[in-house]
């Protein structure tokens, strides 16, 4: 007999060898799976009909009918010569012809795996069998017998639960314990479910709270509110850094420049009839003065200058203008030298214009300040290879510093590799020639 077993399930046996002496040869073990109807068949087959030949089979799906066959009857008579070309029954009979007959005991776990071909040759020979034939098989679902007498194995109780489990584990909790207890109502009487437990995963470690737990958790909170301090004080310095170093608003300053070609050569010095007429105007009253400025001297103080500076010249290097007339000339001037600025920075916009749409470049930076750009390219001595082209966006003029011209993105990723770490720490990217034409376009509306 096995080592244990629990009393219901003791009855249980006991229930099915008077099934057998009642003259019931086939008998079917019904029950879900993990009930333990296979440590009942092989209790059962232990502990009854010790004078009987004996046969367990636990059958699979990978089983043939023919490996079964042979299987029973080699443990249920000595030596058989079997014929795989004869049925189950045929076989049988022949052995029991050549053999002294003896009472058999044929238990099969897996019924389902049973094949229909078997069914009707275990349930004709439980009929027909000239000798004792008991056979007794497990399954999950019925089997489509006529006259075969089915047993449900039911599900353990509560108490038999616990029992169980004490044979298994040393230490189990209290019954009051609220885990086991729901541990118990879940596993409903089933024993695969109730040897499933795992002691450590389903006890509550209970942790005494140290009183001066919460000295620590203040400093822990102290720490957390300084470092967030920290971070502020720091998120407001770099917001400072970056509106000055990149955000910086432009400061509109109405220059004005002029070209030296454009100054007029300095006057001649003044001829006593002049000089006589300046001597008038300057008894003239003050009212009539800012009507007669001497234009030709203001001509020769640009002229004078522009020799010392570049093409290009600031009013700002310049004396202010002493009244409207001196201001309408230097805007005049101002006018032209614009349009000379502007003809120099389309020198980049027409390389721009020149190539194709579908080409591809690396837009290095994108700024607000023409300077920022000029020590851009300057600091990365992208002179040779860099150009430069003005957008309009959310009403400021952006100055964008791309390089390269490729026509395939493969040789525009190649290029992205051979550029300084510095400028990879800026995150450029690719932009299409169509694209940038568009956005120079901006700046002309």
């Amino acid at each position: 007999m096995q080592s244990q077993i629990l009393p219901s399930r003791a009855a249980l046996v006991d229930r099915i060898a008077l099934q057998f002496e009642y003259g019931q040869n086939l008998i079917v073990l019904l029950g879900t799976s993990g009930l333990g109807k296979s440590y009942m068949l092989e209790t059962f087959i232990t502990d009854k009909y010790n004078d009987f030949n004996k046969a367990f089979m636990q059958i699979n799906a990978k089983m043939t009918d023919t490996q079964l066959m042979s299987d029973l009857l080699e443990q249920s008579f000595n030596a058989p010569l079997v014929d795989h070309n004869l049925s189950l029954s045929e076989n049988y009979y022949q052995l029991l012809k050549q053999q002294q007959p003896r009472p058999c005991l044929w238990v099969l776990d897996g019924g389902r795996h049973l094949s229909e071909e078997i069914l009707i040759e275990l349930e004709l020979l439980s009929k027909n069998s000239p000798s004792t034939l008991y056979i007794m098989i497990a399954c999950t679902s019925k089997l489509p017998f006529n006259n075969a007498v089915e047993i449900y194995l039911e599900r353990l109780t509560l108490s038999e639960s616990k029992k169980l489990m004490g044979w298994y584990f040393t230490s189990l909790p209290y019954d009051e314990d609220p885990v086991f207890q729901a541990f118990l109502a879940e596993a409903n009487g089933n024993p695969s479910l109730l040897l499933s437990w795992q002691a450590d995963e389903h006890v509550a470690n209970i942790i005494v709270k140290d009183k001066v737990s919460w000295r620590l958790h203040l400093m822990i909170l102290m720490l957390l509110i300084m470092f967030l301090i920290i971070g502020f004080l720091y998120r407001s310095d770099m917001t400072q850094w970056w509106q000055q170093y990149y955000q910086q608003e432009k400061v509109e300053v109405n220059t004005t420049a002029i070209l030296a070609s454009q100054v007029s050569v300095a006057s001649p010095s003044p001829s006593p009839k002049q000089e006589q007429s300046t001597s008038e105007v300057s008894n003239t009253p003050t009212e009539m003065q800012e009507h007669h400025n001497d234009v030709p001297s203001i001509m020769q103080s640009l002229s004078i200058v522009s020799n010392n500076v570049d093409p290009v010249i600031s009013v700002k290097e310049l004396s202010e203008p002493q009244s409207l007339a001196d201001k309408d000339v230097i805007n005049t001037l101002a006018q032209s030298s614009a349009l000379v600025s502007k003809d120099l920075s389309n020198e980049d916009d027409f390389w721009y214009q020149q190539q194709p749409e579908s080409n591809t470049v690396i837009q290095l930076l994108a700024v607000t300040q023409q300077q920022v750009a000029d020590d851009f390219i300057k600091q990365y001595s992208l002179q040779d290879i860099a150009h430069t082209y003005q957008t309009k966006k959310s009403n400021n003029t952006w100055w964008v510093i791309t390089t390269g011209s490729f026509t395939n993105l493969n040789d525009a990723k190649l290029g992205m590799r051979n550029l300084p770490e510095g400028i990879l720490k800026n995150k450029p990217f690719y932009k299409k020639i169509s694209k940038i034409k568009q956005e120079i376009a901006l700046l002309a509306r």
